[in-house]
């Protein structure tokens, strides 16, 4: 009995002991439901800049953007936990959906839709998928408009290499006149290296003119065998080198000194094999000069300078330069030439007579130019990028 009324007195003291008044309760509000605003809004919204996520109360723990083909935006939220906003700008002509969580396990949604770009811009690249080339050769990007924001279309182009190859983009006028931006090395690859290169260009803005990208690209390429080239006009010779061993000894015949048809000097880097091609010297400015089928074509600039057969002038192999400005030998020491060499390999022309250095863009031009000279065409203040 006694123990029964010490559990009636105690639960009595727990209730409050005032018969059921409801003055000492607490009233539980409801959470407001999480809010987001995102500054891109609608379904015409025009691409190129980041998309920004905004939190109307609280903090936000994920965000999620995603584009109608289950690709997704990358983003950072802010320090104070208010905002969200992606690395890279919303593609045009794309559908959004945005998914976004607070610290509170609530969550909320959004979409908008980007209208069609209305320029595009578009991007060559000299290096196909897969390709084996020399250890002169870089990555060249030619623009189809013309490209005025400069840095941030070169923050989005990355190299990344199997040895960590320092390296430098750098802008410059292609011989057809429009923008270009090429990767070179500090110095020559090393042979085996593996090279990738991204583009990560969709959305990004040109600037005037330019319009802008809609599409992002890619490449994967690997440095083959160390082979260089060096022709003499002093010696009229040209000598194959591998692995730093002069293998070969060709007697050539360079373009004629003291004109039009002198041959550039200085490095260059075979552009194309070509193989039989018809050459005209009307396409060149060089009158009636020439018109014929020439053999082992070796492309060393846009404006057709080659190294290939030239059996018609085989009295000045050796002896003499008398060409029309390309470099010339004989069918017997072309055709092993043309097989062994590969795209990319170096070609040094050394010695009097030449009608100097090529312009940088008319073909690979860029190893004419010390490292510091190469660094300082960046966009991004002239700084080497390591890839």
């Amino acid at each position: 009995m006694a123990g029964t009324a010490l559990l009636a007195a105690a639960l009595t003291a727990c209730s409050g002991g005032d018969g059921g008044s409801a003055t000492g309760k607490t009233e539980m509000k409801p959470k407001p439901d999480m809010a987001i605003s995102v500054n891109l809004t609608g379904d015409q919204v025009k691409a190129g800049e980041p998309v920004k996520v905004t939190i109307a109360d609280g903090k936000l723990a994920l965000v999620k953007v995603t584009d109608g083909k289950g690709g997704e935006l990358a983003g950072q939220i802010s320090a104070d936990g208010k905002t969200w906003t992606s690395e890279r700008n919303a593609s045009p002509g794309t559908d959004y959906k945005v998914e976004a969580q607070n610290t509170e396990s609530q969550s909320a949604a959004a979409q908008f839709k980007t209208g069609a770009a209305d320029k595009v811009n578009k991007v060559s690249i000299n290096l196909p998928k897969g390709s084996t080339v020399g250890v002169a050769m870089p990555v060249s990007l030619v623009f189809d408009n013309p490209v005025t924001n400069k840095a941030e279309v070169e923050k989005q182009l990355k190299v990344s290499t199997s040895n960590d190859t320092e390296g430098s983009w750098g802008w410059f006028k292609d011989y057809s006149g429009k923008d270009r931006v090429d990767w070179r090395p500090k110095e020559y690859w090393k042979s085996g290296t593996d090279v990738k290169v991204d583009m990560n260009l969709n959305g990004v803005d040109s600037g005037k003119g330019g319009g802008l990208f809609a599409r992002d690209y890619t490449t994967e390429f690997k440095i083959g065998k160390d082979r260089r080239m060096e022709v003499s006009l002093d010696t009229k010779k040209l000598k194959v080198f591998e692995d730093g061993q002069n293998v070969r000894t060709i007697p050539v015949s360079a373009g004629t000194p003291g004109g039009k048809k002198a041959s550039w000097s200085g490095k260059m880097v075979l552009m194309s094999k070509e193989g039989t091609i018809r050459m005209d010297s009307q396409t060149v400015g060089l009158g009636d000069a020439y018109d014929k089928m020439v053999d082992y074509s070796m492309r060393l600039t846009w404006s057709g300078m080659y190294v290939h057969a030239a059996p018609w002038n085989s009295a000045n192999f050796g002896r003499a330069n008398a060409s029309s400005g390309c470099v010339g030998m004989s069918d017997s020491d072309a055709a092993p030439l043309y097989s062994e060499v590969q795209v990319g390999d170096p070609f040094e022309v050394v010695g009097d007579g030449s009608k100097g250095t090529a312009d940088l863009g008319n073909g690979y031009g860029e190893w004419n130019l010390s490292w510091d000279q190469w660094k300082a065409k960046s966009a991004l203040s002239g700084g080497a990028q390591n890839g």
